[in-house]
């Protein structure tokens, strides 16, 4: 699968740059967490090239952000075509996602759920 990675000091902007995502990619979308994971935890999946996609990636893109959000860590997935949106939502997917529309708003749900985490860390 072709993809851009963009690192920044909190987290990391992977795009795909594929316009269709086969079922076969599937397995190419699960080793997105292994990107940048070590250094910089957080991620944010653009998807604004992705015009199209097949189910199991797109069920491989759920379970990959719920693991996140076990683990504590901040996934968003942003930019997402209105096709592509319509088909998370015709699949019921749609509500177990943490989507945005830009990336800038992207960057600022992870800096948001990074400062709750600090509250949350100091509460207890």
């Amino acid at each position: 699968m072709n993809i851009k990675i963009n690192t920044k000091e909190k987290f990391t902007v992977i795009y795909l740059l594929e316009p269709f995502i086969a079922a076969n990619m599937a397995v190419d979308i699960e080793n997105l967490a292994t990107y940048g994971k070590e250094t910089i935890p957080h991620v944010i999946i653009n998807m604004a090239a992705v015009a199209e996609l097949a189910l199991q990636p797109a069920l491989a893109l759920v379970a990959l952000q719920q693991s996140f959000y076990e683990q504590n860590l901040s996934f968003v997935i942003c930019e997402m075509q209105a096709q592509v949106e319509l088909f998370f939502e015709t699949n019921q997917l749609l509500d177990d996602m943490n989507v945005t529309p830009t990336e800038s708003e992207a960057w600022d749900i992870i800096q948001m759920e990074e400062i709750e985490r600090e509250l949350l860390d100091d509460y207890e």
